[in-house]
């Protein structure tokens, strides 16, 4: 009961900690929109470090090295939980969008920094405008920026992973980018498995080596969809043994 009344309070005093930094980025942000990007990346990040601290996280990072730091990379992982991201984002850099669903783009404040980040709200109902989100965050790759897509196109509750749909490649393919796949074991255990209470726990978080789509053999390539969902799968299983020891 006491995390989760720490996080509400904290979450209450972060979004009204959050509104003069966002009237500030919407007059003085737009005339250098990178430095809008690279600051509310820094100001989300202690925002969810401070996070993972009032709900007790215990956080075990392996393979960190393997994400490249020259370039920007398309981060696929698995989601089963608001705090998959809590846990991705602040090992991320230097700027991070996600692909996120539309509903959250009707969210005050959280939506405004997720657009500083270059977050784009995907309509799955609407193919033509999804299409668009999609090629939005190709452009935004091609500028240099990391984005983040979970395949499964929803948070899984179930033990297994769904399956990853092919279009949440499409921003790799068409921009050349590195496919980095991530593993995110037990983040449900904090809140989901038990709302709406939040709870100290174990979490495993694994990026595996990145992945050059056009290096890959055509087999692989035609069903890359699988191919990783396999690699991050394996990951899954792998991290939690030692969680559940």
């Amino acid at each position: 009961m006491l995390r989760t009344i720490l996080c509400v309070l904290y979450l209450i005093w972060y979004f009204i900690m959050s509104l003069p930094f966002i009237l500030y980025q919407e007059t003085a942000g737009r005339r250098n929109p990178d430095r809008r990007a690279r600051q509310t990346s820094a100001f989300v990040n202690m925002g969810f470090r401070q996070l993972q601290a009032c709900a007790g996280m215990k956080i075990t990072v392996i393979g960190h090295e393997n994400v490249p730091k020259d370039k920007p990379v398309l981060y696929i992982c698995n989601h089963r939980s608001y705090f998959d991201i809590v846990t991705l984002f602040p090992l991320t850099y230097p700027v991070t969008g996600f692909v996120a669903k539309k509903q959250m783009e009707k969210i005050p404040l959280l939506s405004n920094l997720m657009r500083y980040v270059h977050c784009e709200f995907l309509d799955r109902d609407n193919i033509r405008e999804g299409m668009k989100s999609i090629l939005r965050a190709i452009d935004t790759v091609k500028a240099g920026n990391s984005m983040v897509i979970f395949p499964e196109g929803t948070r899984n509750h179930g033990s297994e992973l769904l399956e990853f749909k092919q279009g949440s490649f499409k921003i790799a393919e068409r921009s050349g980018c590195p496919v980095v796949p991530v593993a995110v074991s037990n983040a449900d255990d904090v809140f989901e498995n038990h709302m709406p209470f939040v709870k100290g726990q174990h979490i495993v978080i694994e990026f595996g080596k990145p992945i050059l789509i056009g290096d890959l053999p055509q087999e692989e390539k035609r069903h890359i969809a699988p191919y990783v969902q396999g690699i991050i799968s394996d990951m899954l299983h792998k991290n939690s043994r030692p969680i559940a020891g």
